[in-house]
């Protein structure tokens, strides 16, 4: 994690602290939860890719297959979305297309509006071109983390602070899609490593798991809840060993298929 997402993270953390604080005592589950969200360690996609380019040489032209959303009211679908587009932009960064990135930062910022985010973060639209259009790489990739610490912040402080898993999780989710299609077709025990994350993977299932009730009723939310369980079971090997290239092809297949009912919604909700 950057500096600046530490940061980002550490004051988060006081904040709804600071909100529990002033209502009761922290429960039991409320100090499991802080305790978990110190020790887990949530990269950003960027962070994510970088790694894969020190093990590998992936063609990030070929994995920038950005997807649109479809029209929804479900907010739960926009704030997953939010997070897939986030990590398109890292992909596009990655390839080096500047326009992809216009297009995807623009994608970002309208489905931001309709979660009625704050002027501040549809403010990074116009730093987001200015970016791309001079093909400051480095600049694009700070910009979009501020873009989505800023959204997260936003959430938090008009109360839709449930939302902001859901952000997290779209980012992850996408960016594990990537990075497994791409191990799935140059396996390597170095590589498929990357995708061992079984704390990052228990920290979301708990999280969701806290999610209000009607929320996970949310048909999407119940989906992403089970194959994250699925998910789960693949990457917890034993003795820390890399996934075997079977269980990166299902991983490949179960981010894709979590993928495509993000960008279009769950029929049923």
């Amino acid at each position: 994690m950057s500096f600046r997402g530490a940061i980002f993270s550490a004051v988060h953390a006081l904040f709804l602290a600071g909100l529990l604080a002033a209502t009761e005592p922290l429960t039991k589950e409320q100090i499991q939860s802080a305790i978990l969200t110190e020790t887990v360690t949530i990269p950003t996609p960027g962070e994510f890719f970088a790694a894969m380019d020190e093990q590998g040489q992936p063609n990030w032209t070929q994995l920038f297959s950005p997807a649109s959303a479809g029209n929804t009211a479900s907010r739960e679908q926009m704030a997953f979305m939010l997070g897939v587009l986030v990590a398109d932009g890292y992909i596009a960064v990655e390839a080096q297309d500047g326009q992809g990135v216009k297009n995807t930062g623009k994608d970002i910022i309208n489905l931001a509006k309709k979660l009625n985010v704050s002027q501040s973060v549809l403010g990074r639209g116009n730093s987001i071109n200015d970016f791309a259009e001079n093909n400051d790489w480095t600049a694009l990739r700070e910009e979009l983390e501020a873009t989505q610490n800023e959204v997260k912040l936003s959430m938090t402080e008009q109360k839709d602070k449930d939302l902001v898993i859901l952000v997290t999780v779209g980012a992850w989710i996408r960016g594990t899609q990537a990075a497994s299609g791409f191990i799935a077709k140059n396996y390597t025990p170095g590589l498929a490593g990357l995708l061992r994350q079984p704390a990052i993977v228990e920290y979301f299932l708990a999280e969701l798991g806290r999610l209000p009730e009607r929320m996970q009723q949310d048909p999407l939310v119940a989906e992403v809840q089970q194959k994250l369980r699925d998910t789960l079971a693949l990457v917890h090997t034993k003795d820390r060993t890399p996934p075997a290239p079977e269980a990166v092809n299902d991983i490949a297949a179960t981010m894709s298929s979590l993928v495509n009912d993000i960008a279009r919604g769950n029929k049923e909700s």
